[in-house]
């Protein structure tokens, strides 16, 4: 990979990542602008562990709060919150862990097309405006239960399509679930931990068996990129997301849908 597919990409998968609009699109997109070839599993290993770096550090403080009321005796109602959240968090984890670990391969060989990307942008697109349109605003982050965990958790199974998005899926998840779209956002980042986690240490593992070479300048300009896009982009969509709300992602996938159909054609 050059300095510049480096630089792109990583900056491009960094701060897409958060957003509900599919950074496999975005990394498709950018691949057939420049004419680039696939950015290959060591780039991806890279962009994951950044991206992952990123929502741990933003999150710290929920995660510290999480850690504490698992390892010590629950002595108010906030460590019983902060215990169960954690638990909801492990549990919507479990679906798409489970399907994403038995299937691997049907995806690479049969869905990262860039038809069904620029399908799966639109589609799940509306699907987002829907969720926006009707979904109610009674429910804030302390209203999350197992139920509610559990449905987020299957919808985010979807995002092993390419084109889907994860957080798109599971803020649209959380918005017809009637949460409030800052707290189905913040769900949704923190659920992507394990999610990330496990496909970055997947990855590594093949990186470790000797299935691809590392170049460790690049690897590393590629996790520092992505990680400090990563932040940024949590930190702007969770400050703009109560001012503009979902509408302007829900034209943006269309646009960007339409635009994949047109470099096809």
């Amino acid at each position: 990979m050059t300095l510049i597919q480096i630089i792109v990409l990583a900056l491009i998968q960094g701060l897409t990542e958060f957003l509900p609009v599919s950074s496999s699109a975005h990394i498709i997109l950018g691949s057939i602008v420049f004419g680039w070839p696939d950015q290959g599993l060591v780039f991806d290993v890279a962009t994951h562990l950044g991206t992952l770096l990123a929502v741990l550090v933003y999150f710290r403080k929920d995660l510290v709060e999480m850690l504490q009321a698992l390892v010590r005796p629950v002595k108010t109602g906030q460590d019983r919150r902060h215990r169960a959240m954690a638990g909801y968090l492990a549990v919507a984890s479990v679906p798409a862990l489970l399907i994403g670990g038995l299937a691997p391969d049907i995806v690479e060989m049969y869905l990262r097309d860039v038809r069904v990307i620029a399908w799966m942008t639109i589609g799940f697109g509306l699907l987002l405006w829907l969720s926006d349109v009707i979904g109610k605003n009674n429910r804030s982050f302390d209203d999350f239960s197992f139920r509610t965990a559990m449905l987020v958790g299957i919808a985010q199974t979807f995002a092993l399509i390419p084109g889907v998005s994860r957080s798109g899926i599971t803020i649209t998840a959380g918005r017809f679930l009637g949460f409030v779209p800052h707290a189905a956002a913040r769900f949704s980042f923190l659920l992507s931990i394990p999610i990330i986690a496990a496909a970055g240490g997947y990855g590594a593992l093949r990186v470790a068996s000797g299935e691809a070479p590392i170049d460790w300048s690049q690897f590393t300009l590629a996790l520092l990129l992505s990680a400090v896009a990563g932040w940024l982009c949590i930190a702007a969509f969770l400050a703009l997301l109560r001012r503009v709300g979902l509408l302007p992602f829900v034209i943006y996938r269309l646009a960007l849908g339409i635009a994949l159909f047109w470099f096809l054609s």
